[in-house]
């Protein structure tokens, strides 16, 4: 891989993972009208006062927010990408069979699989 091409990776890991997760946050947290779950979820805490409680909240859905970008960014083409399976099976990521894998994350992995606090606002749904 040369400069060119490693260059060109950061650009799009950044772009389209690392920022478009930052700006997600940000209308969460600064757009008063928005009326998601989970800003909901962050009014509700921030106006609570408990610091802690606001910022254990944030982490855990900033961390999913930026793992949903990456696997999207996968969803879409960005990154072709392959799993190696434990029996030594390479998995194309990037298949049409596949293309959901920012939707199975957020709807379901991360609850089954996490064994760190993780909120579902498909309850609420």
């Amino acid at each position: 891989m040369t400069q060119e091409e490693i260059a060109q990776f950061a650009k799009l890991l950044v772009r389209h993972v690392r920022d478009a997760a930052i700006k997600s946050a940000d209308v969460q947290l600064y757009a008063h009208n928005m009326n998601s779950p989970i800003a909901k979820r962050w009014r509700s805490k921030k106006e609570s006062g408990d610091i802690d409680q606001f910022a254990e909240e944030v982490i855990a859905d900033c961390v999913d927010n930026t793992i949903f970008y990456f696997l999207l960014a996968i969803d879409e083409g960005l990154f072709k990408t392959s799993f190696t399976a434990p029996n030594g099976n390479d998995i194309p990521l990037t298949d049409d069979i596949i293309g959901e894998l920012g939707g199975w994350y957020m709807g379901e992995w991360r609850s089954e699989y996490s064994e760190e606090r993780c909120s579902s606002d498909l309850d609420d749904m």
